[in-house]
């Protein structure tokens, strides 16, 4: 009697089928976050991504808490918000004081009872060679976009799981995923914001709240204007603002504040926004020596430099005619997000 045999491809495809059926078979139907009548509280919501969020979520009907640093960019991003609603509560806090997170958050769950999202969005870019950087450039990049995320999370968490539901929406960087020359205190900053955000959504599986990586590329906010430069700063200021500019190489805040939108909703674990920033997490997967090796390349053509001073370039970038056309798109950008009048160099950062 012939023994009958089974392909191995066959057993495999098999397999695979068979794991396919179960997948469907067990994921159950997902059904998005409403957003109408929620609580949104923004950390950095003043200008830029942020206010773009704030508008957007008013849209939808969400009450809005706002903190920044700046009295006056709240009271205008308050009186911007209008538009679409009047339910906003306002606070002057520095996400670096651990006590001012704290304070801000309680303030908020007595305006209205409850916190139903968090968005970490505060952040400072710093560009500039390795050679000109300080530790102090390296602590400050840290305070701001790690512990301002773990101080904001940690506070609002408490309530959510007690409600047994929320979003914990972190805005990280394609920084955050692969280090950027000229970039590196904000990559350190932004690859431990992610990985805080991983192991929270891990940690509170199974308890209702979620929190949703965000990792964007180059976006067209108009933030360069207050973006802080050192070296060449002139020449850092000009590759980094067309680079900030162009559409191909960054995405718009429009486009970045939908994708954003539909990813706390659904409670999405991470989203890579931008097509030059999916192709380069994704090579970088796949081949991180390499990608290390090519960005190596890339930074012998950037700018070298010695200066140590950090500073603002808006002046600059404004009164050279060919960096004022180049980037016209990214500072008509500047002034739908209330970019172009952002604070100058706070103390925290100047070194």
């Amino acid at each position: 009697m012939k023994k009958s045999t089974i392909h191995p491809t066959r057993l495999l495809l098999g397999g695979l089928a068979v794991g396919a059926g179960v997948a469907v078979a067990l994921r159950r139907p997902r059904k998005d976050f409403e957003l109408k009548g929620k609580v949104v509280l923004i950390a950095g919501g003043s200008r830029g991504l942020g206010l773009g969020l704030a508008r957007r979520f008013a849209q939808e009907g969400a009450r809005l808490a706002l903190c920044a640093r700046d009295e006056r960019e709240l009271e205008n991003a308050a009186s911007d918000l209008k538009k679409w609603t009047t339910d906003v509560f306002t606070m002057a806090a520095d996400v670096t004081e651990r006590s001012q997170v704290e304070a801000f958050v309680q303030a908020s769950l007595r305006k209205f009872g409850r916190i139903d999202v968090l968005v970490n969005n505060a952040g400072l870019i710093q560009v500039g060679p390795l050679q000109t950087l300080t530790v102090e450039d390296f602590e400050t990049a840290m305070k701001v976009m790690y512990w301002g995320h773990v101080y904001a999370s940690l506070a609002v968490l408490p309530d959510m799981l007690q409600r047994g539901e929320g979003r914990i929406v972190n805005i990280t960087s394609i920084g955050g995923k692969v280090s950027v020359p000229h970039l590196v205190p904000y990559s350190c900053a932004k690859f431990a914001a992610v990985a805080f955000s991983e192991g929270l959504r891990s940690e509170l599986s199974g308890t209702g709240v979620k929190t949703v990586t965000i990792a964007p590329g180059l976006m067209r906010t108009g933030s360069f204007l207050n973006t802080q430069f050192k070296g060449n700063d002139e020449a850092e200021a000009a590759w980094f603002g067309v680079a900030a500019s162009l559409p191909g190489l960054s995405i718009s805040a429009e486009r970045a504040v939908d994708e954003i939108i539909t990813a706390t909703k659904r409670g999405t674990a991470e989203k890579v926004l931008g097509t030059p920033a999916k192709l380069l997490s994704l090579f970088h997967g796949v081949f991180p020596g390499l990608t290390a090796d090519a960005l190596g390349m890339v930074n012998r053509a950037l700018p070298r430099g010695r200066g140590r001073q950090m500073r603002v370039m808006r002046p600059y970038i404004q009164r050279n005619r060919l960096l004022d056309k180049i980037t016209a798109l990214g500072q008509r950008a500047a002034r739908l997000y209330l970019e172009e009048e952002g604070t100058q160099v706070p103390e925290l950062e100047r070194v």
